[in-house]
């Protein structure tokens, strides 16, 4: 059975990340954007998911801009390889563990209205769609959903899948 590690981002990371995003999103962030994310961005934060045997090699990552009580989800993306796996689902419980622990009492986040396995993922966690953007991405065509999670409905949420698991 393969483990799992859920750590933060390193400058090592980078030049895999930024392939992760030009396999899986059709306007991807460069290197330059990940190290000034990292470097220069006091408020974010990035996670990456690794198998435990090989560390090195990054199979999954999502960020998150900390603003003021708010967790901004900037992007979540797993190696095509890797996807059905639920690694994203991983990840992103880990990214909410880690807002809930900062203190942090909301999470948003957009997400193209055509990619439904996004948001399928994003409703099964707890996330609410709250609009869309029209044209948001670069192509102007493609909207974006916006979608909430707030502290208090996500531990709801969180009870009422522990008592249905039990």
């Amino acid at each position: 059975m393969t483990t799992y590690e859920i750590r933060s981002m390193t400058e090592n990371d980078i030049p895999q990340i930024a392939r992760i995003e030009k396999m899986v999103f059709p306007a991807p962030w460069s290197e330059t954007a990940f190290r000034s994310e990292l470097h220069d961005n006091a408020m974010a934060m990035y996670l990456v998911l690794a198998d435990e045997a090989l560390p090195d090699e990054v199979l999954a990552y999502g960020g998150i801009w900390k603003i003021f009580d708010e967790g901004h989800i900037t992007n979540i993306a797993v190696i095509p390889k890797a996807q059905g796996k639920k690694l994203g689902k991983m990840l992103l419980h880990a990214m909410i563990q880690w807002a809930w622990g900062n203190g942090l009492s909301h999470m948003t986040l957009e997400v193209r209205t055509d990619n439904h396995v996004a948001i399928n993922l994003y409703k099964k966690t707890g996330f609410i769609d709250a609009g869309v953007r029209p044209g948001y991405y670069d192509d102007g065509r493609t909207d974006a959903m916006v979608m909430w999670l707030h502290r208090k409905s996500a531990s709801s949420l969180a009870a009422a899948e522990g008592s249905a698991d039990g």
